[in-house]
């Protein structure tokens, strides 16, 4: 289910071939269909888990049959940049229009777009399929299928996601349940770094102090000498 990563450096290595944006395989994501949940690697370690919601008509790449399809993806185009929550698109471009969550009648893709590419032959139609992750207004369905192909997010998860998956990134869509994976180390807060700085700069100063005592005790000799008559 969760294939090696040396898989995914081969695909790096056919990206000229298969991709026209390099690959960035150092973020990772994995969409579990059965856990309908999306979770975001970054060199190997959890950063987030979102729920999601994949198609309700099944798992596969046919044209035209609406299905999620599995393997190896990458993320082709982002769009939506500063889009406000809720916005509507309507090929890939922003209407106008803000829709709130669960409005009732109306089902469009909002928010923002990450548009997949396949790696693979079992997935080669995505790009073309239009299969993207994205943010839609029936957030009452998310964490069961119920899209049309795509993989759907709240308004809020994938403005998180999109603000953190850069061009290229790798996306795998397994039919089984997500790994167990460790959890990245939280960043320092301002606190310790802020410490850290007041700490150097302390170093950094007592060893200047240090300096400056010390050169008149060195010179001493080398002055008298300079000013013997034997010189």
């Amino acid at each position: 289910m969760f294939r090696p990563l040396a898989l995914i450096f081969s695909l790096v290595s056919l990206a000229p071939a298969l991709f026209a944006t390099q690959l960035e395989p150092s973020h990772h994501l994995i969409i579990s269909v059965r856990d309908q949940k999306l979770m975001l690697l970054q060199n190997g370690a959890k950063v987030a888990t979102y729920p999601v919601s994949t198609s309700k008509f099944g798992l596969g790449d046919f044209s035209g049959r609406m299905t999620t399809p599995l393997g190896y993806l990458a993320v082709a185009k982002k769009i939506g940049d500063h889009a406000p929550a809720g916005a509507v698109f309507h090929n890939r471009r922003f209407t106008g229009e803000i829709l709130a969550p669960n409005a009732p009648g109306r089902d469009p893709v909002i928010t923002r777009i990450l548009w997949l590419r396949g790696l693979e032959g079992q997935n080669a139609h995505a790009f073309p399929r239009c299969i993207y992750i994205h943010g839609t207004p029936e957030e009452k369905t998310i964490g069961r299928p119920a899209s049309f192909g795509c993989i759907r997010m709240k308004s809020s998860d994938i403005t998180a996601l999109y603000n953190q998956v850069p061009l290229g990134a790798i996306v795998q869509i397994v039919p089984d349940r997500l790994p167990k994976v460790s959890k990245a180390p939280p960043p320092p807060s301002v606190d310790t770094l802020m410490a850290w700085g007041e700490e150097t700069k302390s170093q950094d100063l007592g060893s200047s102090r240090r300096t400056d005592k010390a050169t008149p005790l060195l010179n001493k000799r080398a002055s008298i000498a300079e000013n013997s008559p034997r010189a």
